[in-house]
């Protein structure tokens, strides 16, 4: 790594977590960012959470677990155009559904999550997919629409957890 990219590494490292501190409604200990990342004030954080590249919008709140992980290019949109409104294709006024990601989710690079969904404990999001409705407990989902296609194993996902051994 080179000398200019290294020093932009670590100011993203500081800058970003800071902005995120100030702006989200509830942020737990130890925040990381490996690159640009955004929250809403209307985002309620979990401990040990790690973003490369998060960018979340909308009006909706956004809830964020324990030991969460994104790879770069993740997005969370909570607020959707009215498409039922008094104009066509959508008037002025925005519909906003929460976002509920449980404890120990991970985010391969590019995910989308739409509004209304939860993603239960210890699911696992493949690179590029589209979720738009609820993904499982320990499930390991992909796709556009991002659906279940295997599941961890519980038992060696509980003894882990029991262990504490979070990265």
């Amino acid at each position: 790594m080179g000398f200019i990219a290294s020093v932009k590494r670590r100011a993203a490292n500081f800058y970003y977590p800071l902005k995120i501190k100030r702006r989200a409604m509830v942020c737990g200990k130890k925040i990381y960012c490996g690159s640009k990342s955004f929250v809403t004030s209307k985002t309620q954080l979990g401990n040990n959470v790690n973003f490369n590249g998060m960018a979340m919008s909308g009006n909706g709140v956004i809830k964020i677990g324990d030991n969460f992980h994104s790879g770069p290019g993740c997005q969370i949109i909570s607020s959707f155009h009215n498409y039922n409104g008094k104009k066509i294709p959508y008037d002025e006024t925005w519909i906003d559904k929460d976002v509920i990601i449980e404890d120990n989710v991970w985010l391969g690079n590019n995910v989308i999550i739409l509004g209304g969904v939860t993603i239960g404990e210890g699911a696992i999001i493949q690179a590029g997919s589209v979720v738009c409705k609820d993904i499982p407990p320990l499930a390991i989902a992909g796709g556009h629409p991002a659906t279940p296609f295997k599941y961890r194993d519980k038992e060696h996902y509980e003894n882990l957890k029991k262990e504490k051994k979070f990265k």
